[in-house]
Order: structure tokens, then sequence, then C-alpha cells
């Protein structure tokens, strides 16, 4: 497992780079990721604005802060992601903000396609769901937790939409995409001051 992660390091990169990322290939046309389809592309141009909305407008918790001043140990937070991905528009803006707010965190992005091996090995019940944010020790590299794909509250609605009616249909994904916006980030946030919290005592 720890050359996988190793091999992802050395090929990640920063959050304001994996937007430059991003918004260079929506220029040529192309979505993140050697699969190319008119989809991707929609969903890749979606998302990109809805990234750029967020980054503007996510501010977090003075709560938040201080407990993130209580953070002591120094951690990775390694992120799999894709730019066609709608929850990682979502989430992604949050986990940089918290990730900014405190000097003991080092947020580092690889491409989901690209790091399958790594991905491979954190998948979420059975399947390659992004984001996925791996927090390790920054010395030790030992895997401390995960988040994703989703906080908490979204993954229960996901759940249960599935058990009720078996797929996640359109309008239940304008559902969800219309909690993100109601939440403000919150939830993240929540989530990962729990992660953040186990990490400490690892």
């Amino acid at each position: 497992m720890k050359d996988n992660i190793k091999n992802s390091l050395e090929k990640a990169i920063s959050y304001s780079t994996y937007r430059e990322l991003v918004t260079g290939l929506l220029k040529e046309g192309k979505a993140t990721g050697p699969n190319q389809s008119e989809d991707l592309l929609h969903y890749s141009k979606l998302n990109n604005s809805r990234m750029k909305r967020l980054d503007k407008t996510i501010s977090i918790a003075d709560s938040t802060v201080d407990a993130l001043n209580d953070v002591t140990e120094k951690f990775i937070w390694l992120v799999l992601s894709e730019g066609w991905c709608g929850d990682a528009a979502q989430v992604l803006p949050v986990i940089n903000k918290v990730a900014e707010a405190s000097e003991n965190i080092d947020l580092k992005i690889v491409l989901r396609d690209e790091n399958e091996a790594l991905m491979n090995q954190f998948l979420t019940n059975g399947g390659q769901a992004i984001p996925k944010l791996i927090m390790l020790n920054a010395d030790t590299l030992e895997v401390l937790g995960t988040f994703g794909p989703r906080p908490a509250v979204a993954t229960k609605m996901v759940a249960d939409q599935k058990e009720k009616f078996g797929v996640l249909d359109a309008a239940f994904k304008e559902q969800l995409q219309n909690w993100y916006n109601t939440d403000k980030g919150k939830a993240i946030e929540s989530d990962l001051l729990q992660l953040l919290s186990v990490g400490q005592f690892a």
C-alpha cells in the first residue's frame, strides 16, 4: 500500500494547479482522464463553474478555525478526484478551505484514472467513488483515516434513495445538489474535523 501512496504523492499537485489543469483542458474541449465524451465534457464544464463559484463564496466557520488551531500533528491530505465529478466539485473547495486554514495540513490531489492502484485500495462499497481523501501522517505516510466521497448526511441520502428506488435518477441528483448548496459545506467541515480528531490520537 505504501508504495502506491508514494508513487501517487510523486505525481500529486496542489489545489490551485488542479484548478488550472481542469480549466486548461476545458479550453481544449477536454475533460480530465483518458476517457473523453460529450457527457464528460458537459459535466466538466458544469462542475468547473460550480467550483469557481464555491472557491469565491465558501467560508469556514470561526469554530472550525479555532479547532484547526488546536491541531498539532502534521498531516497530508491526499485526494483522488476528476474534473467531471459532481461530488468532487462540491466537496473539494471545502477541503481546500479547511486545509488552507491550518499550517499542519498539506493538501495534494491526484487524478483517479491515473492512479488506479491507489484508488483500488480505497474503494467505497466496492466502487471507485470520488472524491476520496486519504489522511496520512506527514512523516511516516501511515494511513490514519479516509473521508468521502460525500459527507455522512449526503451518504445517507444516497443510501436511502438506492434502497427505495434502486437508482439515482436525475431528480434525485438535482435534490442532492440543492442540499449541497443549502448546507454550504458545513457537513463537510464537521466530518473533516472528526477525521482530524481521530488522526491526532492515532
